[in-house]
Parts: structure tokens; C-alpha cells; sequence
């Protein structure tokens, strides 16, 4: 009797040993493909910062050397000499300070509306809101431009750039906002009432705590879409000391196609405030997108 039960621990002791074997073994190989396709990832950046920090015949040299041999770092003084960065990043800010405010402000009313309010045809206005998300860019581009430069007269400004932002920044975030304010129990808004709390106060003092990942999900997003959108500062900006980050890259390596080292400092220098912010808010950006998946 003593020995079956011997050999029946001794079975269960090696099945599980080699059940967390196997584990081991799975967890390292999934642990170097993430190292393998986190390095591919940031590959291109390092490119970015040893080509800024060589010279550039280095630059040109065959084979190419992943290390600088001398750290130039002489090369971001050059390129302010010409590049115009806290010009260029005041004129950035400007557009984005403001469009950022009123985009999440705006999303996180429309949200709040489509979650908690009741009203005739809603149903109906969500559904039509919805599909505009798969409505291109490029559809409205040119009504927009003439609104904007024929009819309202603000051609050469900022505002055609800002102003579209006092409608939640687009649909995606007034609905990622929506979903979120949905799965908060509207148990809390109702004893919120008893109590004699109005619905602003609700709104702010119980939904938004309780959708901060959701919001900063929509702060990063509305950034990331206003630091890189070069076609719509090309059309309405077209005064040259109003230029953005992305119009003066663009210009900078047209201007300087043949001096690659100062471009990609320039480009280092226009990165930064971007990798900045994102890591900031790193934390709650990623846990807005992991519980976007299971909120929806």
C-alpha cells in the first residue's frame, strides 16, 4: 500500500517537474523572439542616432560601422545653425496645446452623452458617427480646404488645424471614451443623484477618475496625429516662420539631401519631445489599450 502510494507521488512529482520544464523552455524561446523583434524594432532609431553622431564621409564609408568611431557631437550645434528647433517647436505647441485640450475635452462630453444620455435618434447618430471612421482622409480633404480657406477665410492660419478638434479629435476617441464609460455601473450615477449631485459633477468627480486610461489612451493617440500629420500643415501653413516640426524636417533634408549626419541630428532633436511624452504616459497608454479589448 506504502509503495503504490510511493510511486503515485513520484509519477505526480516528475509530471510536474516536467510540466514547469516545459514552461521554462517555452517562456525562454518566447523571451528571445521578444528580444529579437524588440531590437528590429529599435534598430532603425540607434541607425538614426550613430549616423547623427558621425561624419559624413563615415557616413558614406563601406562597410558600415553600427558604433561611431568618433562621437561628433558637435554635429547639433551645426544643424541649429540653420534649423530653427525652438522656433519650429513653439509654432508645433501651439497647434497641439490647444488641439489636444479641446479634443479630449469634447470626446469625453460626446462620450458621456452616447453612455449615459437619452435622447431621439441616438441609435441612429452613433451608427452614422461609427461609419465615418472608415470614411479616408482624402474624401474631405479638398471640402474641408475650401471651407476653410474660401468660405471661413482662415487660410494661412493655425486654426483650420485646431478648430476641427472641438469635435472629439474623431470618432475613435469619443467611442473608445463611450465604451469605457460604459462598463462604470450607472448604480453610481443614480445614488450620485440621490445625494443631489448634478451631471457634471458625476461626470467629473466619478466617470473621468474612473477612465483615466481610456483618456490618456486619447491624449497620446490625438499627439501622435497632430506631430505627424504633414499633409494638413503643408496646405493651410504656407508662412515660412509658422512652419511645424514636420515641415521643417522635410525642408531641412531637401535643403541639406548631401549632409545626412546633420539631417539625422535634426531629426534626433525633432524625435525627442515625442519619445518624451510617450514615456510619461507609458503606463497608462498601455493598460488603456489592453483594457480597450476587453471593455468593448
Amino acid at each position: 500500500m506504502e509503495g503504490s502510494v510511493n510511486n503515485t507521488y513520484t509519477i505526480k512529482s516528475s509530471f510536474f517537474k516536467s510540466k514547469q520544464r516545459r514552461e521554462k523552455i517555452v517562456n525562454g524561446i518566447a523571451f528571445v523572439f521578444v528580444v529579437i523583434f524588440a531590437a528590429a524594432v529599435l534598430l532603425p532609431l540607434w541607425w538614426i542616432i550613430r549616423s547623427s553622431l558621425m561624419s559624413n564621409g563615415v557616413l558614406y564609408s563601406y562597410p558600415p560601422s553600427f558604433i561611431p568611431y568618433e562621437w561628433m557631437v558637435s554635429n547639433y550645434s551645426k544643424t541649429l545653425e540653420t534649423f530653427k528647433y525652438w522656433t519650429y517647436f513653439k509654432n508645433t505647441f501651439t497647434i497641439i496645446i490647444p488641439a489636444v485640450t479641446f479634443g479630449t475635452i469634447t470626446a469625453i462630453f460626446c462620450g458621456y452623452a452616447f453612455a449615459r444620455l437619452r435622447f431621439k435618434g441616438k441609435k441612429l447618430i452613433f451608427t452614422l458617427c461609427v461609419g465615418t471612421i472608415l470614411l479616408p482622409g482624402m474624401v474631405t480633404l479638398i471640402p474641408l480646404y475650401i471651407f476653410w480657406t474660401k468660405i471661413v477665410g482662415l487660410g494661412g492660419t493655425y486654426w483650420p488645424l485646431i478648430l476641427p478638434f472641438l469635435t472629439g479629435g474623431g470618432f475613435f476617441n469619443i467611442y473608445l471614451i463611450r465604451q469605457f464609460m460604459t462598463t462604470v455601473p450607472k448604480e453610481i450615477d443614480e445614488s450620485a443623484e440621490i445625494d443631489g449631485a448634478s451631471r457634471m459633477c458625476i461626470l467629473w468627480s466619478i466617470l473621468v477618475p474612473n477612465i483615466k486610461p481610456a483618456i490618456t489612451v486619447v491624449i497620446l493617440m490625438l499627439f501622435i496625429q497632430l506631430w505627424n500629420d504633414l499633409l494638413q500643415q503643408l496646405i493651410y501653413i504656407n508662412d515660412m516662420n509658422k512652419i511645424t516640426f514636420a515641415i521643417a524636417l522635410t525642408n531641412f533634408t531637401g535643403s541639406f539631401g548631401t549632409k545626412w549626419n546633420l539631417a539625422m541630428a535634426a531629426t534626433c532633436m525633432v524625435i525627442a519631445p515625442g519619445i518624451v511624452i510617450y514615456l510619461i504616459g507609458q503606463k497608462s497608454f498601455v493598460e488603456g489599450i489592453v483594457l480597450t479589448g476587453l471593455k468593448t
